[in-house]
């Protein structure tokens, strides 16, 4: 039997190469989604600016909640202590600590090009290292630049500078280049004119001193941790603390994956051993067992799918490297962050890939072994469209779970909305691939038909072949309405929600003009700000995020609260009680539901834990109502701005009649409408939102593949039919006509399909976000969608149409296949 079934696999090319690619696709996407997995759990990120200290100690980058399971990435610089650097160099086997301390800074456009720059003060140039190419270390007024932000400025001369927001100017004092590659170029000042504070501390053993050990022996205050080897980078890079998004988007991407793939694969190969019930019907004639011929089918299948598997898995490094490069670009990770793709991704890719084949398969040959010869003759002639009980009920059971996972999630709040709602789109499309024959036989209704039939013979023969042929034409309808409910389903659901939450956490400010800037809003400009003609109120804006400590709030454990600071009458939504008047110094404003649930009122105390891991005192002044689930506190802005990373308020939001402020004085500011108010906007959905992408472009690949594959392995499949309707006088133009109405026709249904099953998602999903029942993105993706699927399906139908209706009729008739 295994030769046998090695020698069927030259008269079933098509079948099989479809098999093969299906394969292919998955063990390189699993592949990856192992790489981004073992990538969440290694959190390998090679440090630059810090490279040259063996020991790097830092505030921990990650919230660990104090009565809560998890962790979460802080969203500010976590510093520690100047005094800290003394205590650390009088430590045994330390031979010298350094401070390190990045502030953000930028320079005009002729000196960086707009690049990224950094700020640092000079004592820390070691860390890296940088050494001095011209010139002397910065003085007082001075600064020192890379060798790539020069740009032929010499020692002596000027450049201008803007530190916390102002513009200043100094004088250049030397040029220093770093010792290996920094992607971030660095502004050197005096000591003086550093920031308290460090970002960072660097250790250097003394000679003989293990890294490692004197990490483990050194006695650091509570939040505070010793990093050695590539795990420096966590002290460097923000966004590299926990493996959590990781780990959830590797879990939901290869899963998917493997779903989709259980899908197509199983789907073409049941087109595949349907086509052949003559041959296996006469194998079992002829003496072959069921144990026998399921063997054939299970071999033949199992060659080109391991084939395909071995060659996806040497596709899975170059796959996971883009995926993780998307990522990075993406901002979900952070690019300095290294992606480890070891033996372990790419064995379990491996098992998993071969799981999924080996079930599939063994499905589909447990049918055709144990179907009775005449039963198959009979079928190969007139195949059975009328589906088993057993099968009927799976999908009814599916659609049921569709139905109920759609009424629930208007329901549930916008946190929770996605991951309810989420699945509704993979549970109906699986509905829909069990009962895809019964879909396409209840969607011929007459009135459908009767246009169809209105294009003559060809309509008829059309109409006619999907009744008949509901089976094989199932296997091609699965992949566009599982592509279609995915694609669209999770594109239009993540639109939706970002949209919501970018309108709920804007519409509650009220201000016409948005003033902004990247290294933040000096005091000295909003107050020119303020006394600009017909400006009549101006508040800072600043935003974080934070955790309410003590009383302990249970709903936000390692998912944060917003926090919203400001110090101007620009807040629209309703004050219950208290006000926002006496939102100042050490105060908060609470929405009135959390109050409630925590039992304070307005002056009672709070202990609320900023972004920066500082533990702050605040009273309660006033009680709030926002966008329902989409609350935040608030807090005033100069608070707020001292504990993040830039110090400073990003954008002014004003109320003027004067749209033509005077900002020449500030450079990096720039004036906008209320549309600036969502830049940079971080709605909590990043991790989401490239989760959908991915799956999105999942179902996109493997429709395209599956598709193909799938109609060129019906169309050849029927020359002979081909052949006969050419010697009963129909053309070959009236053929194509007819596989051109069918290929029409079973794309219109697969869209409907699709569509209705990605409105069990994006409906209920935009009912929790927005309280109504209508979805947000642009409608150019969904006609996208459409002309990709029509130039999918009608092309491939037209090609493999034309090669199966090469031959002479008389020779199509005795083909061996088809």
């Amino acid at each position: 039997m295994y030769r046998l079934a090695v020698t069927t696999l030259r008269y079933r090319t098509a079948a099989f190469l479809a098999i093969f690619v299906a394969v292919l696709l998955g063990g390189a996407l699993l592949s990856a989604a192992g790489g981004l997995l073992e990538t969440g759990l290694r959190l390998n990120a090679p440090p630059q600016h810090l490279a040259a200290a063996p020991v790097v100690v830092t505030g921990d980058p990650a919230y660990h909640p104090p009565n809560g399971n998890g962790a979460a990435a802080f969203p500010e610089r976590h510093r520690v202590s100047d005094s800290l650097v003394t205590e650390l160099a009088g430590t045994p086997g330390v031979r010298t600590a350094v401070a390190y301390r990045s502030f953000p800074v930028a320079l005009d456009a002729s000196s960086a090009h707009g690049a990224e720059v950094v700020g640092r003060g000079w004592d820390s140039s070691a860390l890296t290292p940088y050494r001095l190419s011209a010139g002397h270390a910065p003085r007082g007024g001075e600064v020192v630049l890379d060798s790539r932000l020069a740009n032929g400025t010499e020692p002596g001369e000027h450049v201008s500078v803007t530190v916390g927001g102002e513009p200043r100017t100094y004088v250049l004092a030397g040029v220093a280049a770093a010792q290996h590659d920094v992607d971030v170029p660095a502004v050197f000042f005096s000591a003086a004119e550093v920031p308290p504070g460090a970002d960072a501390i660097g250790v250097f053993p003394t000679d003989g001193t293990s890294a490692r050990d004197l990490a483990e022996r050194l006695e650091l205050p509570k939040g505070v941790k010793a990093y050695t080897g590539d795990d420096r980078g966590a002290a460097e890079f923000q966004g590299i603390a926990t493996s959590l998004p990781l780990i959830i988007m590797s879990g939901v991407f290869g899963g998917m994956v493997a779903v989709v793939m259980a899908l197509v694969v199983s789907a073409t190969i049941g087109l595949s051993v349907r086509q052949r019930r003559r041959e296996l019907a006469l194998l079992r004639a002829s003496g072959a067992t069921p144990r026998q011929v399921g063997k054939m089918v299970i071999a033949e299948t199992m060659i080109v799918g391991v084939l395909g598997l071995i060659l996806g898995l040497a596709c899975g490094r170059i796959a996971g490297t883009w995926i993780f490069g998307l990522l990075a670009d993406g901002g979900v990770v952070p690019p300095q962050l290294r992606f480890d793709q070891g033996p372990l991704a790419f064995a379990g890719a491996a098992l998993l890939t071969y799981v999924v084949l080996r079930v599939t398969v063994g499905l589909a040959a447990h049918r055709a072994a144990r179907i009775r010869p005449v039963q198959a003759l009979a079928e190969a002639a007139v195949p059975n469209v009328e589906l088993s009980r057993i099968r009927i009920l799976s999908g009814l059971v599916f659609a049921g779970a569709t139905v109920a996972i759609a009424l629930s999630t208007p329901f549930m709040g916008p946190t929770n909305a996605a991951a309810i709602g989420g699945p509704a789109g993979l549970t109906g499309s699986i509905a829909v691939a069990i009962l895809a024959p019964l879909v396409i036989r209840r969607a011929l209704v007459p009135r459908i038909t009767a246009l169809i039939e209105k294009r003559g013979t060809s309509g008829v023969l059309a109409v006619i072949n999907l009744r008949v042929r509901a089976v094989q034409f199932g296997a091609i309808l699965i992949p566009i309405t599982i592509a279609t409910a995915i694609a669209v389903g999770n594109i239009y659901s993540q639109t939706t929600q970002q949209k919501a939450a970018a309108e709920a956490m804007t519409s509650n400010l009220a201000g016409d003009v948005v003033v902004s800037s990247t290294s933040g809003i000096p005091a000295a400009l909003t107050a020119a700000v303020k006394s600009a003609p017909g400006v009549s109120a101006v508040s800072e804006i600043v935003r974080s995020k934070g955790w309410i400590e003590k009383p302990y709030d249970k709903s936000h454990t390692s998912d944060a609260w917003p926090l919203l600071g400001l110090n101007g009458p620009v807040y629209k939504d309703k004050v219950k009680k208290g006000s926002l008047d006496d939102l100042t110094g050490d105060t908060i404003a609470l929405p009135a539901g959390t109050a409630k649930k925590l039992k304070v009122d307005v002056g009672s105390q709070l202990e609320v834990r900023l972004g920066d891991d500082a533990l702050v005192t605040v009273k309660v002044v006033a009680l709030v109502e926002g966008p329902s689930g989409y609350e935040s506190l608030l807090l005033p802005a100069q608070l707020l701005a001292s504990h993040t990373t830039t110090g400073l308020p990003s954008q002014l939001l004003v109320r003027t009649t004067n749209d033509k402020l005077d900002l020449t004085r500030w450079p990096e500011a720039t004036i906008g409408d209320r549309a600036a108010l969502s830049d940079g906007l971080d709605t909590g959905l990043g991790v989401d939102a490239w989760i959908s992408y991915l799956l999105a472009a999942i179902a996109v690949a493997y429709t395209a593949i599956a598709s193909v594959n799938t109609i060129a392995v019906a169309v050849l499949d029927r020359r002979r039919e081909f052949g006969l309707q050419r010697l009963t006088g129909s053309t070959r133009r009236e053929v194509s006509r007819m596989l051109t109405l069918e290929g029409l026709l079973i794309v219109a249904i697969g869209l409907v399909t699709g569509l209705i099953t990605a409105a069990f998602t994006v409906l209920p999903i935009a009912m929790a976000t927005r309280g109504l029942p209508i979805p947000s993105g642009p409608v150019w993706i969904l006609a996208a969608w459409v002309l990709v699927v029509l130039l999918l399906v009608l092309p491939t139908t037209a090609i493999t149409g034309r090669i199966a209706m090469r031959p002479r009729p008389m020779d199509a008739l005795s083909s061996p296949v088809g």
